[in-house]
This record gives C-alpha cells, structure tokens and sequence, in this order.
C-alpha cells in the first residue's frame, strides 16, 4: 500500500510518464503488399474476351454489388479483382462456353479508401487518395494538429473487418514528425479514424 502511495505521489510531483508506446506496430498490416480490396464506389472494367457483348464498366454500389450483362447482380464489395474474376467465370460458365476465354477486371477508379481525421487537427473530415499513405501523411493531409492538441495522445481507431472488435493504436504527434519512432508511422487503412484530443 505504500508503494503505490509514493507512486501516486511521484506522480503528481512531477507529473505522470508518457505512455511508453510499446503497441506491437509492426504486427499492422502493409496494404501494399497484398491485392486490393475492393470496396463502394470503386468503378470497375470488366472484359471478357472474344464476348464483347459482355463487356461492361460497373461501379460498386452501396449494397457491394455490380450488375453484369447476362449475369445479373455479384458480389463485388469485399472482393479483390482475382476473386470476382472467378466468380464471374463461374457464373458466366451457365450461360457460354469459356474454353480458352480469359476474363480481366480492371480497376479504373479507387473511391473506397476513406478514412477520418477528428479532434484537434485543422482541418476535419473524411479524406481519400490514390494510394495509401501512412499515419504522418493523413495527418499532414489535415492540416497538421491545432496548438490545443494532446500530441502524445493520439489514437488510431481500426475495426478488424473478420471479427468487427475495434483496437485503438496509440500515436505522438512528435515521435511521429521527427522521424524518431518510425515504426509508429504505420499504414492508414480504409475506414480507419485518426482522433486527435
């Protein structure tokens, strides 16, 4: 019991520790690795060759799906361009001889990486690119943190999309801009959420 008084005492003498950051950073995915995940909006080139009365441009809907000639409605949401290739395969199979026909699905536009910005940075709000940035370039995409900012409290909310459990990732504004803890500075994900106190 006296430990913990001299502790608590320490404390608020001369204020408490930064959190130590020990989060296993490494252990978060590099998207850059592995084949796109499509999503809402993301519009699509599919061509299936010698059929070209079955080539179409379809945009995912908010539902996740794309309506193809002949086929009808798929599943695209969630899905890479491998993946719905084959699905398309098989469910063009019912309908027409694909002896030899190869099929490509070609991404024309990425529309679902988003991810938010909150809190105490310039300038709020749901932001998107053309490729992935990591954590200091969403940040500095908003504008940087205000002067009011809790710079060494900064949490990245990410939901593991299998399981639907949300981590918070703990981030330091200034550990992060000087270079000095680069393992912080992981990959932004899409639907991540960067709050700023």
């Amino acid at each position: 019991m006296r430990a913990v008084f001299c502790l608590l005492l320490l404390c608020l003498v001369g204020g408490c520790p930064t959190p130590p950051y020990d989060f296993p950073y490494n252990r978060e995915p590099d998207p850059r690795n592995k084949e796109l995940t499509l999503g809402v909006g993301d519009v699509l080139a599919i061509n299936v060759w010698e059929q070209k009365e079955l080539n179409t441009e379809a945009t995912i809907r908010p539902d996740g799906t794309i309506t193809m000639p002949l086929v009808g409605d798929l599943k695209a949401g969630g899905e890479t361009p491998t993946s719905l290739k084959n699905q398309i395969k098989t469910r063009l199979q019912d309908f027409v001889k694909l002896q030899g026909t190869e099929i490509t699905v070609a991404v024309k536009a990425w529309k679902s990486y988003k991810f938010r910005l909150a809190g105490e940075v310039q300038k709020e709000g749901i932001y998107t690119s053309d490729s992935f940035v990591t954590v200091a370039d969403a940040l500095a995409m908003a504008g940087g943190v205000t002067r009011f900012a809790k710079r060494d409290d900064i949490v990245l909310l990410r939901t593991d999309p299998a399981t639907r459990k949300q981590k918070q990732i703990p981030l330091n504004y200034d550990l992060l801009a000087s270079g000095r803890r680069a393992d912080m500075n992981i990959w932004v994900l899409p639907g991540d959420q960067i709050y700023v106190p």
